[in-house]
């Protein structure tokens, strides 16, 4: 086994940033196989919730992949297209739960974008 790690750069936008862009970005280095929702919590970024710890129950975990990391993974199946439709944050054609991507080194380098809230 290698020591590969797959690079994530995490966007969160806030209307209070000081900065002109309005978005902060936190690049974190995570392993391949473990989920994108578990790379966010081990590095403690906010935004990612994950309220039921990655059981695909409740929604709180939900990201926006951007292209073209986004097709690069498999769609969504039923259940998580049905808890996406119960967002906080509406969702997008990019709206993925977090819990449910695999991290592979075809992703590495990664952006996601954080929705405003998961409550």
């Amino acid at each position: 086994m290698t020591d590969t790690t797959v690079a994530i750069t995490f966007i969160a936008n806030n209307a209070q940033s000081t900065r002109a862009s309005g978005q902060f970005e936190h690049k974190v280095s995570a392993k391949p196989g473990q989920s994108l929702m578990q790379a966010a919590q081990n590095a403690n970024i906010a935004g990612i919730e994950a309220d039921c710890g990655g059981m695909l129950s409740c929604g709180t975990c939900h990201v926006m992949l951007r292209e073209p990391w986004a097709s690069l993974i498999a769609p969504p199946d039923a259940e998580e297209l049905a808890l996406l439709e119960f967002t906080a944050t509406p969702c997008q054609p990019n709206s993925r739960l977090s819990c449910q991507v695999v991290l592979t080194p075809a992703l590495d380098g990664m952006a996601v974008d954080l929705p405003a809230t998961q409550h």
